[in-house]
């Protein structure tokens, strides 16, 4: 019965894996004569804005998706601060410890909300003044103690160069492996995590919040910033006035108890709503896949999960990764129409588009997890 079972999800593995290079290949077919002419090998970092991609943010210019929609941001923030307002009025209200505890889930939600307007202001999607994007950036440094250069870099170059191995910060994670050479190349505490990373993954996902953070001071103690005093300043003001509003109004056993189940949600909920966007995915840099034009390097290495006002919501539009890869600067509340008109350009020139559903997505994942930390479980039996 077991060997039925395994044998059953190495078919479904096996599969998948073949459909996306079928899918791959059929796209570099046409790379040959639209993309990659002569023999010149291109550098990893490069890579080519062809007719095509013109063509399609014609289109969608000429659609008028890529307009700031002030209106629709002044809202969301507006609500989002709202929901803010309710978790800090029941902080101060409630002194029932299972009720500050369902708090601290929603606490942690509304962290999330707040996260992903910090990741429009820092794709400038709000406005078309760099400078009034960068005050939302901040407020939200203070909000989540975020730290705000690092992320940029960070996110920036992932954007530049997604599921690219050795030039994505995304792909090259110490206790996950998304190809076999990448968990190949483990030793010792993190082989055994990339082994079984399967049954890692989801408890990883619940430390994202606090891994960030841990990273975004690692960053600021070794690099410069944009704003050397205010960005420090502001996670530090984070820290005394959330610890200063817990303390004030739980103990110290319910202190530790509200932050461990905000952070833990908080970071999950963050995990799930980024993970789909990319893993299990093509990956790029280890397999001569580095010729790939613009538009195709994003289609490929992305996948959207399909929307409705609910997963929109709860996803903050990056559901529509391949259309926020395509346009970064596009506003959250135009991803979905422009959905319909990318979809229907890359059907129009064989460019593979993958969509699928939340737990499909998510099945996914697991899979080329699986399949990629295979070897490291073959060494060991």
């Amino acid at each position: 019965m077991t060997t039925s079972k395994r044998s059953s999800s190495k078919e479904v593995t096996d599969s998948r894996g073949t459909q996306l290079e079928e899918l791959v290949q059929r796209s570099k077919t046409r790379l040959t004569n639209s993309v990659v002419k002569g023999n010149q090998p291109k550098k990893q970092a490069e890579f080519s804005i062809t007719d095509e991609y013109a063509k399609l943010k014609q289109l969608v210019k000429q659609r008028g998706l890529l307009e700031r929609q002030l209106g629709y941001y002044v809202f969301k923030g507006l609500s989002t601060l709202a929901m803010l307002a309710v978790s800090l009025a029941f902080l101060v209200l409630v002194d029932v410890l299972w009720l500050q505890l369902i708090n601290a889930v929603f606490l942690g939600f509304v962290f999330a909300q707040l996260g992903y307007v910090g990741h429009d202001a820092g794709h400038r999607q709000i406005f078309h003044s760099v400078r009034n994007n960068e005050i939302i950036s901040l407020a939200i440094c203070f909000l989540l103690a975020f730290e705000r250069t690092w992320w940029l870099d960070k996110h920036n170059r992932h954007h530049s160069n997604p599921n690219h191995t050795a030039l994505d910060p995304d792909a090259d994670l110490p206790v996950i492996a998304f190809t076999k050479e990448q968990a190949l190349k483990k030793r010792g505490f993190y082989r055994f995590i990339v082994t079984h990373q399967v049954f890692f993954f989801y408890p990883m996902l619940c430390l994202e919040g606090l891994g960030l953070r841990l990273a975004g001071i690692q960053y600021a103690l070794a690099n410069k910033l944009k704003y050397p005093l205010a960005e420090p300043m502001l996670m530090l003001g984070h820290g005394v006035a959330y610890f200063g509003l817990l303390f004030l109004f739980l103990s110290f056993w319910h202190v530790l108890l509200f932050f461990l189940v905000h952070q833990l949600v908080f970071g999950l909920i963050v995990g799930l709503a980024f993970a789909p966007n990319h893993k299990g995915m093509l990956m790029l840099g280890e397999d001569g896949s580095d010729d790939l034009d613009f538009l195709r390097r994003q289609v490929l290495t992305s996948r959207n999960v399909r929307g409705n006002v609910l997963t929109d919501f709860w996803y903050g539009g990056l559901n529509y990764q391949i259309e926020h890869h395509l346009f970064p600067n596009m506003p959250r509340n135009k991803l979905r129409e422009t959905q319909k008109v990318v979809k229907e350009f890359c059907m129009g020139h064989s460019i593979p588009y993958h969509e699928t559903g939340l737990i499909q997505s998510q099945k996914e994942i697991l899979q080329a997890l699986y399949l990629e930390s295979a070897p490291l479980r073959s060494n060991t039996t």
